[in-house]
């Protein structure tokens, strides 16, 4: 009789196990995790194990391996092509990161109050929130290119997208734009460099996951800069007199990721970090 039974069992649980691998998301979908810390490796290919990135880029260095060589694509009309998926870019873990050797924050003291004030918890991006500029979540994200437009849309967090206008239009007047976690964004491309001019930015997002602030004075100015087919030298100019004394400059770097799609990042959906995230705002 145990006979029977095991014999019985035995063909159910496979076809149980069976059922739970046919129902288990891919790896592109559900990235697993290693050692229980439950980080995603930026670096992975899509549709492998993107888990658990080396101390550099969960820090915010996020700059991993050169991008593959090759020549500048260029578009029908002659001009440099920024399209494509990239990694890395700006900062992840401390915008400190990017600054030239032997450089300091120009921190005003009200600036590093609030700075030394804040909680990991409170994060914007952490409570998927978008992360504003230069910061770049440890994702993929595309620039898609148009004679008149180009979009950056991330896969981090909530699927956010900002748009650059390079149609040669000015920007309107200040009291028309409305403050918001991407800003207001003309843009320009001069050889291999795209140059974006971006103001109107909410004073909302954090830099860093050291909670590095700003105001809703400050004005960025990118240039992203196509060194070769694959990798992309991203420096920008920060000037916010009411949380910095001076303007400083970072630079970070991109690399193309030809072949690969971002994938689904749903953050709202069961978001357990807030809760286990204490402390004050740090790189741990």
């Amino acid at each position: 009789m145990k006979k029977n039974v095991l014999n019985v069992i035995a063909p159910v649980g496979a076809l149980l196990a069976a059922m739970l691998l046919i129902q288990m998301p891919a790896d592109s979908q559900a990235p697993a995790t290693k050692g229980g810390k439950g980080k995603i490796d930026p670096t992975a290919p899509a549709g492998t194990d993107r888990a658990d990135p080396a101390a550099g880029a969960a820090k915010g260095k996020a700059k991993g391996k050169g991008g593959p060589s090759g020549p500048i694509p260029k578009t029908a009309a002659g001009i440099t092509d920024f399209s494509g998926i990239w990694n890395g870019g700006g900062p992840v873990g401390d915008i400190r990161q990017g600054l030239a050797p032997g450089e300091e924050l120009p921190l005003l003291p009200a600036a590093k109050a609030l700075m030394d004030s804040r909680l990991s918890q409170d994060d914007p991006e952490l409570n998927c929130l978008p992360t504003g500029v230069p910061r770049i979540a440890p994702y993929p994200w595309r620039i898609v290119q148009t004679p008149t437009h180009v979009f950056f849309l991330y896969e981090g967090n909530i699927h956010t997208y900002r748009q650059i206008f390079i149609d040669g239009r000015k920007f309107p007047p200040d009291e028309e734009i409305d403050p918001t976690w991407f800003g207001y964004s003309i843009g320009r491309i001069e050889g291999n460099t795209m140059i974006v001019e971006t103001k109107g930015y909410n004073d909302k997002f954090w830099f860093d996951f050291r909670g590095t602030p700003h105001t809703e004075l400050m004005t960025t100015v990118e240039r992203y800069t196509r060194t070769d087919y694959g990798n992309l030298t991203v420096e920008t100019t920060i000037t916010d007199p009411g949380a910095y004394s001076k303007p400083f400059t970072i630079r970070f770097q991109a690399q193309l990721r030809p072949g690969e799609e971002l994938m689904e990042y749903i953050c709202q959906e069961n978001n357990q970090d807030v809760e286990h995230v204490k402390g004050p705002a740090s790189l741990e």
